[in-house]
């Protein structure tokens, strides 16, 4: 049982998602659209980096745990929120502006 349980364990880590590096996300809202770029730095479960667009730069955190990825960035009433998938080289999923709206979007590691 031990053995299958450390098996278990080892495959749930080798599918786990390492999305270091950057990133272009395609990004539509209620308000607009736009290609921020993300500069992600990942750690284990842990996700920290920098978030590069319209709104200017900001630092990030989040987490990735197996396929899914959940990051914000701002401050108050202008934090971003994402929640989303990775496969690869490619993730997608939602997003929540605060005041800009909330979106999907899509995107690919460079």
């Amino acid at each position: 049982m031990k053995m299958l349980m450390l098996l278990l364990l080892s495959a749930a880590l080798t599918f786990a998602a390492d999305i270091t590096g950057k990133w272009t996300l395609n990004v539509v809202l209620d308000a607009g659209s736009g290609s921020p770029t993300f500069d992600f730095v990942q750690k284990g479960e842990a996700l920290t980096g920098t978030y590069h667009g319209q709104f200017g730069e900001a630092p990030l955190k989040g987490t990735v745990k197996g396929d899914k990825i959940e990051f914000t960035f701002g401050e108050g009433d202008a934090t971003a929120k994402y929640s989303g998938t990775v496969a690869g080289n490619k993730m997608k999923g939602a997003c929540d502006y605060a005041a800009a709206g909330k979106g999907t979007f899509e995107g690919t590691k460079n």
